[in-house]
């Protein structure tokens, strides 16, 4: 009996033989599809997916994502001299664009794919190279994302920093030890702590802090205390007023006569992406170069949407098989996962810390001359005493100072991840006392820092090698009343993001008006101002190039002037005075609400 043409019921299914069954719905019979042969790929293409053009038989898109199983196993490198042309049909012109079209999405697959790395830069582009050395490495420094749990326990802790008075209650002027007031004053700030934890979740706190005292919760309050360390490393912007009650917390705990009252330690390592991966024994992972792929920050200017898609399916599929591929019984699939995120995160915060540093020196390049200026308005000449410059520079030897400078700052942001380690253990080394001083600007914990001194110092070695040329001082303020200790030295550097980034913003706003085929009423407005948006453009730049770099800002040429921590402060002094400049006007229009403000300085 045959099966009726129509839709079957469910009664007429299971009542059908399967023979009649299989004869209505074409199914063909499972003993006859072993017997099918195979098409043969041609010569120069892929024996998988037998759609891309490679010089061995298996591409790095199917070698790597398709052939897990099976046919990974027949893989051999075959190098052919020549790859067999495509033949085409000119008489179809619709299967020769569809065929375009493949070939070309698959050569942008296979480009995301092959990854070549330039450790100047920091970014990952086609081709090959050594982006796994360069991660490893990197990889050290680079902080865990915190999960979802420890989130919890972050908010806790910034609860209880944000009511502590620590800093007002140690950090004073008075006779006689400090250092029961010290541990009284840590005691307490655990003791608020242990209250939060136990009223956000009443089981676990009980667990805790049950006939027990502080010293029996010892690895609770270091896994807290490391969580607000490695949150602030990766988060700059955040924390503020909180991280530097807790690292001089931190600082006095490591104190001996402290450490002894207290009871325990209230330090661990920070955990980093290869700590991490270490433990696991799957540190290996970071040489496969699919991590390029899986963590490269995805951006989306002067791309198109099909493109961006492109990429975003590109590091999804790259995660999935790093995670499946790596994954063991000791190294679950979420902690690669967590680890791959992380190295991402590092991606986004150089792109938003030193990429304006790039910037800046494009423009600079771009719309002056380091021989001579192209006119007086344009000159980047200062001379001391004249707007509050304490530097004289011609304008050849202003250009080269400026450039220097944020090649400097650049490499400094570049690495200050592994900076920040460096602080961190110069700051709660026991053997490194501090002295509370008067700087001139209030009280301040004065102490020696010899890995960020080194650190530094091979920086700015790296950095004068590289442009050659060297204007003004080479002094690193580091333990003296300019800059006390790591922390401060840290917290000045993380702060040439915020005034850069406003500026660029500012920047690109008026370039964005520019390429507008018909003109705006912003355009206009600053072409009636200023001639035009080139001329506004250039005098914002001179402005800035001149007036933060003179060495302003402070009251004698120790603190300010050319050395490389008053460069900084003559930038500073810039900002301060932004009200006054003739192009604020601007500023206003492009969102600008200050250098301090949401997010880069905007609205």
């Amino acid at each position: 009996m045959k099966m009726p043409a129509t839709t079957p019921s469910l009664g007429d299914i299971l009542r059908a033989d399967a023979e009649d069954f299989a004869d209505a719905f074409g199914v063909e019979d499972p003993a006859t599809e072993d017997n099918v042969t195979e098409e043969e790929a041609p010569k120069g293409f892929c024996v998988e997916c037998k759609d891309q053009q490679c010089q061995e038989d298996f591409c790095d898109v199917c070698g790597s994502m398709i052939h897990r199983t099976g046919r990974r196993q027949q893989h051999v490198l075959t190098k052919l001299d020549v790859a067999a042309p495509i033949e085409t049909d000119d008489t179809a012109p619709a299967a020769a664009s569809d065929s375009e079209d493949t070939e070309k999405e698959g050569e942008a697959l296979e480009g995301a794919m092959a990854v070549t790395f330039s450790a100047d830069s920091g970014r990952a582009e086609t081709g090959s190279g050594s982006f796994g050395a360069w991660i490893t490495e990197r990889a050290k420094y680079i902080p865990l994302r915190l999960t979802l749990k420890e989130r919890k326990y972050l908010r806790l802790l910034e609860a209880a920093l944000n009511v502590s008075e620590y800093t007002d209650k140690v950090d004073i002027l008075m006779y006689g030890n400090k250092t029961k007031r010290m541990v009284g004053q840590i005691r307490e700030l655990c003791a608020i702590l242990s209250g939060l934890v136990l009223a956000s979740d009443y089981k676990a706190g009980q667990t805790l802090f049950e006939d027990r005292q502080f010293e029996d919760n010892e690895e609770f309050f270091q896994k807290i205390f490391e969580i607000g360390r490695r949150h602030k490393i990766m988060n700059p912007d955040k924390m503020r007023n909180e991280y530097g009650k807790l690292m001089y917390l931190l600082q006095d705990s490591q104190q001996r006569d402290v450490s002894e009252l207290l009871g325990f330690s209230t330090l661990k390592p920070i955990k980093t992406v290869h700590a991490v991966l270490e433990s696991l024994n799957v540190a290996y992972i970071l040489e496969d170069e699919m991590v390029a792929v899986a963590t490269k920050e995805i951006v989306a200017a002067g791309k198109s949407r099909a493109q961006v898609q492109l990429e975003i399916k590109q590091k999804e599929r790259a995660l999935e098989y790093l995670c499946k591929a790596y994954a063991t019984h000791e190294c679950p699939a979420d902690v690669i996962r967590q680890c791959l995120y992380s190295i991402g995160d590092n991606h986004a915060f150089l792109r938003f810390n030193r990429d304006p540093c790039d910037r800046m020196l494009a423009y600079l390049k771009a719309n002056f001359n380091p021989l001579k200026a192209d006119s007086n308005t344009l000159s980047l000449a200062i001379l001391s005493g004249r707007d509050g410059a304490r530097l004289s520079h011609s304008h050849s030897n202003q250009f080269h100072y400026v450039h220097q400078t944020l090649a400097l700052w650049r490499e400094l942001l570049h690495d200050m991840f592994m900076l920040w380690h460096s602080a961190d253990t110069d700051l709660l080394a026991a053997r490194h006392a501090y002295r509370l001083t008067d700087t001139g600007q209030g009280l301040h914990r004065v102490q020696p820092c010899p890995r960020v001194s080194a650190a530094a110092h091979a920086i700015l070695h790296r950095t004068q090698k590289a442009v050659g040329r060297w204007v003004g001082s080479a002094m690193i303020h580091l333990g003296d009343r300019n800059v006390p200790n790591a922390l401060m030295f840290i917290d000045k550097y993380n702060q040439v993001s915020s005034i850069l980034n406003p500026v660029v913003r500012v920047l690109e706003f008026l370039d964005s008006h520019a390429a507008c085929p018909e003109p705006t009423d912003v355009s206009r407005f600053v072409e009636a101002s200023h001639g035009s948006i080139d001329n506004a453009k250039k005098l914002i730049l001179a402005d800035f190039f001149r007036s933060a770099f003179d060495g302003s800002g402070a009251d004698n040429f120790f603190d300010a002037g050319s050395c490389i921590d008053g460069r900084l402060t003559s930038a500073w002094n810039w900002c301060s005075a932004i009200e006054k400049k003739p192009f604020f006007n601007i500023f206003l229009l492009a969102g600008f609400v200050g250098f301090n403000g949401g997010p880069e300085g905007f609205n």
